[in-house]
């Protein structure tokens, strides 16, 4: 019976937090994503061959990249980290898009 106790409390205090920490992290990088990758598709000029799912994609990994270099590297104020994600999303929005669009163009 002691043990069941021990079981549930483990479930209860440790399995259910981070089920929901990893939860959390899942939905704050989709919206990280989105954001990022939704301002660098504002900034490209033109329009881009790239689905919702790419762009949050794209979108994510500039903020890694961006926030990394920003954060890191250059070692920056936060605006001008933000504004180096976006430009490294856009980056990556438009090599993606162009490599598409030549995929798609028959020859």
């Amino acid at each position: 019976m002691l043990l069941v106790l021990l079981a549930i409390l483990i479930v209860l205090f440790v399995v259910l937090p981070l089920i929901g920490l990893a939860a959390w992290a899942l939905i704050s990088v989709g919206i990280v994503g989105i954001i990022i990758g939704g301002l660098a598709r504002l900034v490209l000029p033109g329009r881009q061959a790239i689905g919702v799912i790419g762009t949050v994609l794209l979108g994510w990994i500039g903020s890694i990249v961006g926030g990394f270099l920003g954060y890191r590297v250059a070692h920056t104020g936060r605006l001008l980290t933000i504004l180096l994600e976006i430009a490294v999303a856009a980056i990556l929005i438009a090599i993606f898009s162009r490599a598409d669009r030549r995929d798609r163009v028959p020859r």
